[in-house]
Protein backbone atom coordinates (compact mmCIF):
# COMPACT_ATOMS: atom_id res chain seq x y z
CA UNK A 1 0.00 0.00 0.00
CA UNK A 2 1.11 3.63 -0.74
CA UNK A 3 0.96 7.00 0.61
CA UNK A 4 -1.75 7.61 -2.08
CA UNK A 5 -3.77 4.74 -1.05
CA UNK A 6 -3.94 5.21 2.90
CA UNK A 7 -5.53 2.72 5.22
CA UNK A 8 -9.20 3.12 5.51
CA UNK A 9 -10.58 4.76 8.61
CA UNK A 10 -11.29 3.17 11.69
CA UNK A 11 -14.50 1.25 11.81
CA UNK A 12 -17.21 2.87 14.22
CA UNK A 13 -18.57 -0.40 15.40
CA UNK A 14 -19.60 0.42 18.89
CA UNK A 15 -19.14 -2.76 20.78
CA UNK A 16 -15.27 -2.70 20.03
CA UNK A 17 -15.64 0.77 20.24
CA UNK A 18 -16.57 0.43 24.00
CA UNK A 19 -13.88 -2.01 24.38
CA UNK A 20 -10.98 0.52 23.45
CA UNK A 21 -12.99 3.12 24.94
CA UNK A 22 -12.15 1.15 28.36
CA UNK A 23 -9.13 0.44 27.82
CA UNK A 24 -8.03 3.75 27.07
CA UNK A 25 -9.61 5.16 30.27
CA UNK A 26 -7.94 2.16 32.19
CA UNK A 27 -4.71 2.23 30.85
CA UNK A 28 -4.84 5.44 31.48
CA UNK A 29 -3.63 6.68 28.25
CA UNK A 30 -4.62 10.21 28.62
CA UNK A 31 -3.22 13.59 27.81
CA UNK A 32 -1.98 13.88 31.72
CA UNK A 33 -0.25 10.58 31.99
CA UNK A 34 1.64 11.07 28.82
CA UNK A 35 2.74 14.11 30.12
CA UNK A 36 4.17 12.63 33.41
CA UNK A 37 5.23 9.68 31.94
CA UNK A 38 7.19 11.55 29.37
CA UNK A 39 8.42 14.57 31.06
CA UNK A 40 8.73 18.30 30.38
CA UNK A 41 11.91 18.02 28.08
CA UNK A 42 10.83 14.55 26.36
CA UNK A 43 6.87 16.10 25.89
CA UNK A 44 8.45 19.51 24.36
CA UNK A 45 10.47 17.40 22.19
CA UNK A 46 7.92 15.80 20.42
CA UNK A 47 5.88 18.78 20.06
CA UNK A 48 8.61 20.01 18.20
CA UNK A 49 8.25 16.67 15.86
CA UNK A 50 11.46 14.86 17.72
CA UNK A 51 10.68 11.78 18.86
CA UNK A 52 14.45 10.73 19.97
CA UNK A 53 13.95 11.78 23.62
CA UNK A 54 10.15 9.81 23.61
CA UNK A 55 11.82 7.36 22.10
CA UNK A 56 14.85 7.05 24.71
CA UNK A 57 11.99 7.24 27.64
CA UNK A 58 9.95 4.59 26.89
CA UNK A 59 12.09 2.24 25.00
CA UNK A 60 12.49 -0.13 28.19
CA UNK A 61 9.23 0.33 29.68
CA UNK A 62 5.86 -2.39 29.26
CA UNK A 63 3.44 -0.64 31.08
CA UNK A 64 0.11 0.51 28.71
CA UNK A 65 0.53 4.06 28.11
CA UNK A 66 4.63 3.92 27.13
CA UNK A 67 2.90 0.62 24.92
CA UNK A 68 0.31 2.64 23.71
CA UNK A 69 2.36 5.68 22.72
CA UNK A 70 5.15 3.94 21.01
CA UNK A 71 2.29 1.79 18.99
CA UNK A 72 0.11 5.14 17.94
CA UNK A 73 2.40 7.85 17.92
CA UNK A 74 6.03 6.98 17.65
CA UNK A 75 5.04 4.45 14.82
CA UNK A 76 7.26 1.30 16.19
CA UNK A 77 6.45 -2.00 15.74
CA UNK A 78 4.97 -3.68 18.96
CA UNK A 79 5.06 -7.65 20.25
CA UNK A 80 1.65 -8.90 19.67
CA UNK A 81 1.81 -9.84 23.94
CA UNK A 82 2.15 -6.45 24.37
CA UNK A 83 -0.41 -5.04 22.82
CA UNK A 84 -2.96 -7.58 24.26
CA UNK A 85 -1.49 -6.66 27.63
CA UNK A 86 -2.58 -2.86 27.13
CA UNK A 87 -5.60 -3.34 25.27
CA UNK A 88 -6.92 -6.21 27.29
CA UNK A 89 -10.53 -5.76 26.53
CA UNK A 90 -10.56 -5.08 22.86
CA UNK A 91 -7.39 -7.29 22.29
CA UNK A 92 -5.64 -7.51 19.26
CA UNK A 93 -8.49 -9.14 16.93
CA UNK A 94 -10.35 -6.66 18.26
CA UNK A 95 -8.00 -3.93 17.14
CA UNK A 96 -7.00 -5.56 13.84
CA UNK A 97 -11.56 -5.29 13.15
CA UNK A 98 -11.53 -1.69 13.86
CA UNK A 99 -8.85 -0.84 11.41
CA UNK A 100 -6.43 0.19 13.66
CA UNK A 101 -3.65 -1.88 13.90
CA UNK A 102 -1.81 -4.26 11.12
CA UNK A 103 1.00 -6.92 11.31
CA UNK A 104 4.45 -5.94 10.75
CA UNK A 105 5.14 -8.80 8.87
CA UNK A 106 3.06 -7.30 5.95
CA UNK A 107 5.09 -3.89 4.70
CA UNK A 108 3.65 -0.91 6.34
CA UNK A 109 1.36 1.68 4.68
CA UNK A 110 4.59 3.39 3.87
CA UNK A 111 6.61 0.55 2.89
CA UNK A 112 8.69 -0.44 5.97
CA UNK A 113 8.95 -4.45 6.72
CA UNK A 114 11.27 -5.25 10.32
CA UNK A 115 9.74 -8.19 10.99
CA UNK A 116 11.76 -11.00 11.15
CA UNK A 117 9.83 -14.32 9.65
CA UNK A 118 10.94 -16.33 13.14
CA UNK A 119 9.68 -14.16 15.54
CA UNK A 120 7.25 -15.88 17.50
CA UNK A 121 5.85 -12.95 19.23
CA UNK A 122 4.56 -11.44 15.83
CA UNK A 123 5.18 -7.84 15.64
CA UNK A 124 2.10 -5.37 14.97
CA UNK A 125 1.91 -1.69 13.84
CA UNK A 126 -0.06 1.18 14.16
CA UNK A 127 -2.29 2.36 10.31
CA UNK A 128 -4.21 4.56 12.61
CA UNK A 129 -2.90 7.26 15.03
CA UNK A 130 -5.18 7.49 18.68
CA UNK A 131 -4.08 10.15 20.30
CA UNK A 132 -5.08 11.39 23.91
CA UNK A 133 -6.52 15.22 23.41
CA UNK A 134 -7.23 17.80 26.60
CA UNK A 135 -8.24 20.72 26.38
CA UNK A 136 -9.91 24.05 28.13
CA UNK A 137 -12.73 26.09 26.56
CA UNK A 138 -15.41 28.74 28.17
CA UNK A 139 -17.70 25.27 28.04
CA UNK A 140 -15.47 22.81 30.62
CA UNK A 141 -12.46 20.58 30.46
CA UNK A 142 -12.43 17.92 28.42
CA UNK A 143 -10.12 14.68 27.43
CA UNK A 144 -10.93 13.00 24.40
CA UNK A 145 -9.08 10.88 22.22
CA UNK A 146 -8.67 11.76 19.02
CA UNK A 147 -7.83 9.03 15.29
CA UNK A 148 -6.21 10.51 12.35
CA UNK A 149 -3.84 9.54 9.81
CA UNK A 150 -0.59 8.42 11.19
CA UNK A 151 2.08 11.98 11.63
CA UNK A 152 5.69 11.93 9.56
CA UNK A 153 6.64 11.22 12.96
CA UNK A 154 5.73 7.97 13.00
CA UNK A 155 5.98 7.62 9.36
CA UNK A 156 9.32 8.61 8.68
CA UNK A 157 7.70 10.55 5.33
CA UNK A 158 5.64 13.16 3.73
CA UNK A 159 2.04 13.65 4.18
CA UNK A 160 0.63 11.66 1.22
CA UNK A 161 -2.06 13.53 -0.29
CA UNK A 162 -4.50 11.60 1.08
CA UNK A 163 -3.68 12.21 4.81
CA UNK A 164 -6.04 12.83 7.78
CA UNK A 165 -4.76 15.69 10.33
CA UNK A 166 -5.53 14.63 13.72
CA UNK A 167 -5.69 18.14 15.86
CA UNK A 168 -3.03 21.08 14.50
CA UNK A 169 -2.25 24.62 15.68
CA UNK A 170 -4.60 26.00 12.98
CA UNK A 171 -7.48 23.79 14.89
CA UNK A 172 -6.76 24.47 18.25
CA UNK A 173 -6.61 27.97 17.69
CA UNK A 174 -10.42 27.96 15.48
CA UNK A 175 -11.06 26.36 18.95
CA UNK A 176 -9.91 28.74 21.15
CA UNK A 177 -11.76 31.76 19.80
CA UNK A 178 -15.71 29.89 19.14
CA UNK A 179 -17.58 31.24 21.75
CA UNK A 180 -19.56 28.36 24.03
CA UNK A 181 -22.32 29.84 24.94
CA UNK A 182 -25.30 27.52 24.98
CA UNK A 183 -27.11 27.57 21.12
CA UNK A 184 -29.80 25.92 19.23
CA UNK A 185 -27.79 24.46 15.80
CA UNK A 186 -23.98 24.48 14.75
CA UNK A 187 -22.76 24.01 11.51
CA UNK A 188 -19.03 22.62 11.20
CA UNK A 189 -18.21 23.57 7.49
CA UNK A 190 -15.18 20.89 6.25
CA UNK A 191 -15.21 19.15 9.44
CA UNK A 192 -12.47 16.72 8.81
CA UNK A 193 -11.75 14.50 11.71
CA UNK A 194 -14.76 16.71 13.48
CA UNK A 195 -12.86 18.14 16.11
CA UNK A 196 -14.68 21.13 15.78
CA UNK A 197 -17.87 19.76 15.92
CA UNK A 198 -16.71 17.73 18.69
CA UNK A 199 -16.06 21.14 20.94
CA UNK A 200 -19.67 22.49 19.85
CA UNK A 201 -21.54 19.34 20.72
CA UNK A 202 -21.30 20.52 24.57
CA UNK A 203 -23.13 23.60 24.57
CA UNK A 204 -25.60 22.66 21.39
CA UNK A 205 -28.56 20.74 20.95
CA UNK A 206 -27.42 19.69 17.48
CA UNK A 207 -24.87 19.59 15.52
CA UNK A 208 -24.13 19.63 11.64
CA UNK A 209 -20.52 18.43 10.31
CA UNK A 210 -19.88 18.49 6.92
CA UNK A 211 -17.62 17.25 4.52
CA UNK A 212 -16.96 16.20 0.95
CA UNK A 213 -14.64 13.78 1.69
CA UNK A 214 -16.38 10.07 2.85
CA UNK A 215 -12.84 9.23 4.31
CA UNK A 216 -12.49 12.49 6.38
CA UNK A 217 -16.51 11.56 7.53
CA UNK A 218 -15.26 8.08 8.30
CA UNK A 219 -12.78 9.81 11.16
CA UNK A 220 -15.15 12.00 12.44
CA UNK A 221 -17.89 9.32 12.70
CA UNK A 222 -14.74 6.83 14.81
CA UNK A 223 -13.53 10.36 16.66
CA UNK A 224 -17.29 10.82 17.76
CA UNK A 225 -18.12 7.20 18.77
CA UNK A 226 -14.99 6.82 20.75
CA UNK A 227 -15.73 9.74 22.64
CA UNK A 228 -19.91 9.25 23.10
CA UNK A 229 -21.03 12.21 21.25
CA UNK A 230 -23.22 12.52 18.90
CA UNK A 231 -23.16 13.66 15.27
CA UNK A 232 -25.02 14.24 12.00
CA UNK A 233 -22.75 13.96 9.47
CA UNK A 234 -23.63 14.79 5.63
CA UNK A 235 -21.13 14.50 2.74
CA UNK A 236 -21.07 17.09 -0.01
CA UNK A 237 -19.59 20.54 -1.31
CA UNK A 238 -19.65 23.97 -0.05
CA UNK A 239 -23.12 24.56 1.52
CA UNK A 240 -24.85 22.38 -0.93
CA UNK A 241 -25.37 19.36 2.42
CA UNK A 242 -27.52 21.98 4.16
CA UNK A 243 -29.93 23.43 1.94
CA UNK A 244 -31.32 26.49 3.15
CA UNK A 245 -30.94 25.47 6.28
CA UNK A 246 -30.04 28.60 8.83
CA UNK A 247 -27.55 27.94 11.80
CA UNK A 248 -26.99 29.89 15.40
CA UNK A 249 -23.42 29.01 14.96
CA UNK A 250 -21.22 28.17 11.89
CA UNK A 251 -17.28 27.37 12.26
CA UNK A 252 -15.03 26.80 9.69
CA UNK A 253 -11.49 26.36 9.09
CA UNK A 254 -11.28 27.03 5.12
CA UNK A 255 -8.27 26.29 2.59
CA UNK A 256 -6.72 29.13 3.49
CA UNK A 257 -3.29 28.47 2.36
CA UNK A 258 -2.35 29.70 -1.35
CA UNK A 259 -0.82 27.62 -3.47
CA UNK A 260 0.07 28.06 -7.10
CA UNK A 261 -2.41 26.72 -9.63
CA UNK A 262 -0.45 27.17 -12.84
CA UNK A 263 -1.34 30.72 -15.19
CA UNK A 264 -3.61 29.50 -17.35
CA UNK A 265 -5.88 27.34 -15.06
CA UNK A 266 -7.51 29.78 -12.82
CA UNK A 267 -9.71 28.47 -9.72
CA UNK A 268 -10.64 24.60 -11.28
CA UNK A 269 -9.15 21.96 -10.82
CA UNK A 270 -7.69 19.33 -13.56
CA UNK A 271 -11.10 17.47 -13.42
CA UNK A 272 -12.99 20.64 -13.94
CA UNK A 273 -14.29 20.15 -10.46
CA UNK A 274 -14.14 23.70 -8.31
CA UNK A 275 -13.30 23.19 -4.65
CA UNK A 276 -15.35 24.67 -1.98
CA UNK A 277 -15.41 27.12 0.53
CA UNK A 278 -16.44 25.52 3.66
CA UNK A 279 -13.56 25.10 5.40
CA UNK A 280 -12.48 21.96 3.46
CA UNK A 281 -10.30 21.31 0.34
CA UNK A 282 -11.07 20.29 -3.30
CA UNK A 283 -12.36 17.21 -1.61
CA UNK A 284 -14.08 18.77 1.26
CA UNK A 285 -11.19 18.10 4.01
CA UNK A 286 -10.16 20.62 6.26
CA UNK A 287 -7.19 23.03 6.72
CA UNK A 288 -5.92 21.03 9.44
CA UNK A 289 -7.61 17.71 10.00
CA UNK A 290 -8.87 16.15 6.56
CA UNK A 291 -7.63 14.92 3.77
CA UNK A 292 -5.55 16.21 0.88
CA UNK A 293 -6.80 16.20 -2.84
CA UNK A 294 -3.29 14.94 -4.64
CA UNK A 295 -1.22 16.61 -6.97
CA UNK A 296 -3.76 17.65 -10.05
CA UNK A 297 -2.36 18.40 -13.23
CA UNK A 298 -3.04 22.17 -13.12
CA UNK A 299 -0.19 22.54 -10.56
CA UNK A 300 2.30 23.15 -13.19
CA UNK A 301 4.43 26.49 -11.67
CA UNK A 302 7.37 28.11 -13.36
CA UNK A 303 10.60 27.02 -11.92
CA UNK A 304 14.14 28.90 -12.45
CA UNK A 305 16.09 26.60 -14.94
CA UNK A 306 19.14 25.11 -13.76
CA UNK A 307 21.28 27.82 -14.46
CA UNK A 308 19.18 30.09 -12.28
CA UNK A 309 17.79 32.18 -15.49
CA UNK A 310 14.50 31.93 -14.72
CA UNK A 311 13.41 29.81 -17.28
CA UNK A 312 9.72 28.55 -17.64
CA UNK A 313 9.73 25.32 -16.69
CA UNK A 314 6.58 23.11 -15.54
CA UNK A 315 6.96 22.29 -11.95
CA UNK A 316 4.34 20.11 -10.30
CA UNK A 317 3.00 21.18 -6.75
CA UNK A 318 2.07 19.12 -4.93
CA UNK A 319 -1.74 19.52 -3.73
CA UNK A 320 -2.73 18.66 -0.47
CA UNK A 321 -6.82 19.01 0.54
CA UNK A 322 -5.71 19.48 4.80
CA UNK A 323 -4.33 22.91 3.62
CA UNK A 324 -5.29 23.69 -0.20
CA UNK A 325 -8.90 25.04 -1.78
CA UNK A 326 -7.78 24.46 -5.10
CA UNK A 327 -8.50 28.00 -6.21
CA UNK A 328 -6.15 30.75 -7.42
CA UNK A 329 -5.11 33.03 -5.05
CA UNK A 330 -7.45 33.42 -2.31
CA UNK A 331 -10.90 33.47 -4.10
CA UNK A 332 -12.45 30.44 -2.22
CA UNK A 333 -12.27 32.11 0.93
CA UNK A 334 -14.43 34.91 -0.80
CA UNK A 335 -16.64 32.71 -2.17
CA UNK A 336 -17.70 31.39 0.95
CA UNK A 337 -18.36 34.23 2.26
CA UNK A 338 -20.41 35.43 -0.21
CA UNK A 339 -22.66 32.52 0.71
CA UNK A 340 -22.26 32.03 4.39
CA UNK A 341 -24.50 34.77 5.62
CA UNK A 342 -27.60 33.77 4.23
CA UNK A 343 -27.34 30.78 6.58
CA UNK A 344 -26.81 32.49 9.74
CA UNK A 345 -30.02 32.55 12.12
CA UNK A 346 -30.74 36.10 13.55
CA UNK A 347 -28.46 36.39 16.33
CA UNK A 348 -26.34 33.52 14.47
CA UNK A 349 -22.41 34.10 14.51
CA UNK A 350 -19.86 32.70 12.19
CA UNK A 351 -16.36 32.23 13.12
CA UNK A 352 -13.33 31.44 10.32
CA UNK A 353 -9.68 31.42 10.21
CA UNK A 354 -8.29 32.87 6.63
CA UNK A 355 -5.37 33.80 4.41
CA UNK A 356 -5.81 37.10 2.41
CA UNK A 357 -3.03 38.43 -0.52
CA UNK A 358 -1.76 41.87 0.14
CA UNK A 359 -0.77 44.21 -3.15
CA UNK A 360 1.57 47.18 -3.13
CA UNK A 361 -0.20 50.50 -2.24
CA UNK A 362 -3.53 48.75 -0.99
CA UNK A 363 -4.80 48.56 2.18
CA UNK A 364 -4.00 45.36 3.99
CA UNK A 365 -7.86 44.73 3.96
CA UNK A 366 -8.46 45.43 0.63
CA UNK A 367 -9.80 41.88 -0.17
CA UNK A 368 -11.74 40.84 3.36
CA UNK A 369 -13.37 44.25 2.95
CA UNK A 370 -14.66 43.05 -0.61
CA UNK A 371 -15.81 40.17 0.21
CA UNK A 372 -17.78 40.97 3.29
CA UNK A 373 -19.69 43.70 1.45
CA UNK A 374 -22.36 41.27 0.58
CA UNK A 375 -22.82 40.41 4.25
CA UNK A 376 -22.87 44.07 5.35
CA UNK A 377 -25.58 44.87 3.07
CA UNK A 378 -27.62 42.17 4.23
CA UNK A 379 -27.51 43.59 7.77
CA UNK A 380 -24.95 40.87 9.22
CA UNK A 381 -21.84 42.73 11.43
CA UNK A 382 -18.08 41.50 10.50
CA UNK A 383 -14.63 41.80 12.42
CA UNK A 384 -11.84 41.28 10.73
CA UNK A 385 -8.46 40.80 12.56
CA UNK A 386 -5.30 40.43 11.00
CA UNK A 387 -3.13 38.36 13.67
CA UNK A 388 0.11 37.91 11.54
CA UNK A 389 1.63 38.56 8.03
CA UNK A 390 4.22 37.00 5.93
CA UNK A 391 5.96 38.37 2.63
CA UNK A 392 5.83 35.79 -0.10
CA UNK A 393 9.24 34.33 0.47
CA UNK A 394 8.69 33.44 4.06
CA UNK A 395 4.99 31.75 2.91
CA UNK A 396 6.56 29.86 0.54
CA UNK A 397 8.92 28.43 2.60
CA UNK A 398 6.59 28.15 5.61
CA UNK A 399 4.54 25.77 3.23
CA UNK A 400 6.74 24.22 1.07
CA UNK A 401 8.18 22.84 4.63
CA UNK A 402 5.00 21.79 6.12
CA UNK A 403 4.52 19.47 2.47
CA UNK A 404 7.77 17.38 3.82
CA UNK A 405 10.73 19.65 1.83
CA UNK A 406 13.40 21.05 3.11
CA UNK A 407 16.10 23.78 2.16
CA UNK A 408 17.95 20.58 1.48
CA UNK A 409 15.91 19.08 -0.68
CA UNK A 410 16.34 19.00 -4.72
CA UNK A 411 13.15 19.90 -5.13
CA UNK A 412 13.24 22.89 -2.42
CA UNK A 413 14.28 25.92 -5.20
CA UNK A 414 11.67 24.73 -7.67
CA UNK A 415 9.05 24.83 -5.45
CA UNK A 416 9.84 28.06 -3.84
CA UNK A 417 10.00 29.73 -7.13
CA UNK A 418 6.73 28.07 -8.29
CA UNK A 419 5.26 30.05 -5.31
CA UNK A 420 7.59 33.20 -5.81
CA UNK A 421 6.00 33.10 -9.31
CA UNK A 422 2.47 32.30 -8.51
CA UNK A 423 1.99 35.64 -6.23
CA UNK A 424 4.62 37.52 -8.87
CA UNK A 425 1.60 37.17 -11.46
CA UNK A 426 -0.55 38.66 -8.94
CA UNK A 427 1.38 41.45 -7.73
CA UNK A 428 1.05 39.92 -4.14
CA UNK A 429 3.58 41.71 -1.64
CA UNK A 430 2.22 39.71 1.61
CA UNK A 431 0.04 37.83 2.59
CA UNK A 432 -2.23 38.05 6.21
CA UNK A 433 -3.98 35.56 8.45
CA UNK A 434 -6.45 36.27 10.91
CA UNK A 435 -9.89 35.73 12.25
CA UNK A 436 -12.83 36.62 10.34
CA UNK A 437 -16.62 37.13 12.20
CA UNK A 438 -20.04 37.38 11.41
CA UNK A 439 -22.98 38.45 13.26
CA UNK A 440 -26.64 38.74 11.89
CA UNK A 441 -28.03 40.88 14.77
CA UNK A 442 -31.53 39.61 16.32
CA UNK A 443 -34.91 41.55 15.02
CA UNK A 444 -34.88 44.29 16.22
CA UNK A 445 -34.53 48.28 14.83
CA UNK A 446 -30.72 47.00 14.55
CA UNK A 447 -32.03 44.44 11.89
CA UNK A 448 -32.94 46.67 9.13
CA UNK A 449 -29.83 48.42 9.61
CA UNK A 450 -26.57 48.11 7.27
CA UNK A 451 -24.23 46.00 9.29
CA UNK A 452 -20.73 47.32 10.18
CA UNK A 453 -17.50 46.32 9.00
CA UNK A 454 -14.41 46.92 11.47
CA UNK A 455 -10.77 45.58 10.54
CA UNK A 456 -7.90 45.72 12.22
CA UNK A 457 -4.26 44.89 12.85
CA UNK A 458 -3.79 42.82 16.72
CA UNK A 459 -0.76 40.44 17.13
CA UNK A 460 -0.72 40.59 21.39
CA UNK A 461 -2.23 37.74 22.90
CA UNK A 462 -3.70 38.39 26.49
CA UNK A 463 -5.29 36.66 29.84
CA UNK A 464 -9.01 35.39 30.05
CA UNK A 465 -10.75 33.25 27.25
CA UNK A 466 -10.24 34.94 23.73
CA UNK A 467 -14.08 33.23 22.66
CA UNK A 468 -15.82 35.47 25.35
CA UNK A 469 -13.35 38.63 24.28
CA UNK A 470 -14.34 38.45 20.76
CA UNK A 471 -17.98 37.57 21.37
CA UNK A 472 -18.59 40.83 23.30
CA UNK A 473 -17.16 42.67 20.61
CA UNK A 474 -18.70 41.46 18.33
CA UNK A 475 -22.11 41.93 20.23
CA UNK A 476 -20.77 45.92 21.04
CA UNK A 477 -20.75 46.49 17.38
CA UNK A 478 -24.22 45.75 17.35
CA UNK A 479 -25.01 47.86 20.13
CA UNK A 480 -23.21 50.83 19.14
CA UNK A 481 -24.55 50.84 15.67
CA UNK A 482 -27.82 51.82 17.63
CA UNK A 483 -26.27 54.86 19.83
CA UNK A 484 -25.41 58.24 18.62
CA UNK A 485 -23.05 60.35 20.43
CA UNK A 486 -25.75 61.97 22.12
CA UNK A 487 -26.82 59.32 23.89
CA UNK A 488 -23.52 57.78 24.12
CA UNK A 489 -22.47 60.50 26.14
CA UNK A 490 -25.26 60.16 28.85
CA UNK A 491 -24.08 56.05 29.03
CA UNK A 492 -21.92 55.75 32.04
CA UNK A 493 -18.43 53.84 31.01
CA UNK A 494 -16.42 51.58 33.41
CA UNK A 495 -12.69 51.21 32.16
CA UNK A 496 -11.80 47.00 31.86
CA UNK A 497 -9.61 46.67 35.43
CA UNK A 498 -7.00 44.79 32.99
CA UNK A 499 -6.40 48.45 31.38
CA UNK A 500 -3.53 50.01 33.06
CA UNK A 501 -1.72 53.33 32.18
CA UNK A 502 1.93 53.93 30.94
CA UNK A 503 4.35 56.43 30.10
CA UNK A 504 7.44 56.66 28.50
CA UNK A 505 9.38 60.25 29.82
CA UNK A 506 13.07 61.16 28.99
CA UNK A 507 14.54 60.83 32.92
CA UNK A 508 14.40 63.56 35.07
CA UNK A 509 11.28 65.37 32.66
CA UNK A 510 7.84 66.30 34.23
CA UNK A 511 5.78 65.71 30.96
CA UNK A 512 5.63 62.53 28.96
CA UNK A 513 6.63 61.81 25.58
CA UNK A 514 4.24 59.27 25.09
CA UNK A 515 1.03 58.05 26.72
CA UNK A 516 -0.27 54.09 26.47
CA UNK A 517 -3.07 52.89 27.40
CA UNK A 518 -2.41 49.18 27.40
CA UNK A 519 -4.83 45.78 27.55
CA UNK A 520 -3.87 43.01 30.10
CA UNK A 521 -6.75 40.89 28.82
CA UNK A 522 -7.83 40.08 25.12
CA UNK A 523 -5.64 40.24 22.56
CA UNK A 524 -3.47 43.06 24.62
CA UNK A 525 -3.85 46.09 22.37
CA UNK A 526 -1.96 48.82 23.10
CA UNK A 527 -3.43 52.51 22.32
CA UNK A 528 -2.09 56.08 21.89
CA UNK A 529 -3.31 58.31 24.41
CA UNK A 530 -2.74 62.05 24.83
CA UNK A 531 -3.89 64.02 28.38
CA UNK A 532 -7.35 63.95 27.74
CA UNK A 533 -8.18 60.94 26.78
CA UNK A 534 -6.26 59.05 29.60
CA UNK A 535 -8.02 61.24 32.14
CA UNK A 536 -10.91 60.21 30.56
CA UNK A 537 -10.58 56.60 30.53
CA UNK A 538 -9.18 57.07 34.00
CA UNK A 539 -12.10 58.57 35.22
CA UNK A 540 -14.90 56.00 33.91
CA UNK A 541 -15.75 53.91 36.71
CA UNK A 542 -19.04 54.01 35.77
CA UNK A 543 -20.11 57.06 38.69
CA UNK A 544 -20.42 59.88 35.95
CA UNK A 545 -21.58 59.69 32.77
CA UNK A 546 -19.33 60.47 29.81
CA UNK A 547 -20.14 63.61 29.23
CA UNK A 548 -19.55 64.39 32.99
CA UNK A 549 -16.00 63.21 33.12
CA UNK A 550 -15.01 65.09 29.68
CA UNK A 551 -16.25 68.79 31.29
CA UNK A 552 -14.75 67.51 34.28
CA UNK A 553 -11.18 66.90 32.70
CA UNK A 554 -11.73 69.93 30.81
CA UNK A 555 -12.30 72.01 33.74
CA UNK A 556 -8.96 71.38 35.04
CA UNK A 557 -6.90 71.62 31.52
CA UNK A 558 -8.82 74.49 30.31
CA UNK A 559 -10.09 72.62 27.30
CA UNK A 560 -13.44 73.21 25.47
CA UNK A 561 -15.44 70.71 26.51
CA UNK A 562 -17.58 70.34 22.82
CA UNK A 563 -14.31 70.11 21.45
CA UNK A 564 -12.82 67.55 23.64
CA UNK A 565 -15.67 65.38 23.63
CA UNK A 566 -16.06 65.11 19.85
CA UNK A 567 -12.09 63.87 19.97
CA UNK A 568 -13.09 61.70 22.39
CA UNK A 569 -15.98 59.70 21.83
CA UNK A 570 -14.78 57.86 18.62
CA UNK A 571 -11.87 56.12 20.56
CA UNK A 572 -13.86 55.73 23.22
CA UNK A 573 -16.20 53.09 20.91
CA UNK A 574 -13.46 51.71 19.48
CA UNK A 575 -12.58 50.83 23.19
CA UNK A 576 -16.17 49.39 23.84
CA UNK A 577 -15.31 47.16 20.91
CA UNK A 578 -12.09 45.99 22.10
CA UNK A 579 -13.41 45.76 25.86
CA UNK A 580 -11.09 48.15 27.54
CA UNK A 581 -14.14 50.05 28.15
CA UNK A 582 -17.35 48.61 29.09
CA UNK A 583 -21.23 49.95 28.32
Amino acid sequence: MSSDAPPAPPRALPALISALRSDLLAAPYTSAAIEALLGPVACAALARENAVPADRVTAALLDPPAVLLRLFTLGAAVPRSLVEAALPALGVDGALHLGLLGPASLADPYGRDDHAGDDPDTPLRALIDVAPYAASDDAGEISWWITSDLSELATGRALGPEHVLGVGGASLTLARITPREQVGTVLDLGCGGGIQAMHASRHADRVIATDVSARALGFAAFNAALNGIDLELRQGSLLEPVGEESFDLIISNPPFVITPRGRSHGGDGADGSRSRADGSRADGSRADESRADGSRADGAGTSAGPDGTGTATPTPTPRWTYRDGGRAGDTLLAELLTALPAHLAPGGRAVLLGNWEISPDTAWDEHPRSWLEPATADGVDAWVIQRDQEDPAQYAETWVRDGGVTDRDQRWPALVSSWLADFADRDVEAVGFGYLLLRRPEPGLSASRRGVLRTEVATGTGTGSPAAHLASGLTALDVLAGLDDEVLATRRLVRAEDVVERRHLTPGAWDPMLIELVQGAGLARVVRADQMLAATVGALDGTLTVGQVVAAVCALTDADPDEALEQVLPILRDLVVTSMVTL
